[in-house]
């Protein structure tokens, strides 16, 4: 998938990018990026970081030039998980995948089959974990439940420590009821 011929000009607002060209609104919304808020085209921080971070952005607030690493800052004070979005989308995106914003499962995406964006729609919800941090079975099945019943299919993105994603996918599984009977044993872990 080719990405942006030129380099975006935005303005950071919070942890939002403003993008006014309308010429160059058209060109990121063919690619899968942003979208429209109160008539105004705006860039999600997960999609700023990324278009920074491959030197396709040049990001102002005020006349003062915004480094990745300031992006970096902002964003996380908005949202703990930022960074953890935005290894997930980068990776995506290097993949040639088009992800936007999830149904609301924490760092979660819909992503779009390859070359299927604007043709079809998304056929995986993407939700991040990462390695070392806690997280409840239940709420992990809950999720599952959720995506499977959205009729998408849910992949687990797991970030480990140096950032490199890897991918799980992942299927409801039921286990019957284990009842103690004559002549068995139950073993603990």
């Amino acid at each position: 998938m080719s990405e942006l011929e030129s380099q975006v000009e935005g303005t950071l607002v919070k942890d939002h990018v403003l993008v006014e060209n309308k010429e160059m609104q058209h060109s990121l919304e063919l690619k899968g990026f942003g979208e429209e808020n109160k008539k105004k085209f705006y860039l999600k921080p997960f999609e700023s970081l990324y278009l920074l971070y491959i030197d396709k952005l040049k990001l102002l607030r005020g006349k003062q030039e915004v480094s990745f690493e300031h992006l970096v800052d902002e964003c996380i004070k908005h949202d703990p998980d930022a960074f953890t979005k935005f290894l997930i989308y980068r990776d995506l995106r290097t993949r040639g995948y088009v992800a936007k914003d999830g149904f609301g499962f924490g760092s979660d995406f819909r992503v779009y089959e390859r070359g299927q964006f604007g043709e079809k729609g998304t056929k995986y919800v993407v939700f991040g974990l990462t390695e070392g941090k806690r997280q409840k079975i239940s709420l992990l099945q809950k999720q599952i439940e959720q995506i499977t019943t959205m009729g998408k299919e849910p992949v687990i993105a797991v970030i480990e420590r140096r950032g490199e994603v890897i991918y799980y996918k992942v299927s409801k599984i039921q286990f019957l009821q284990n009842k103690d009977q004559p002549g068995t044993s139950n073993i603990e872990f």
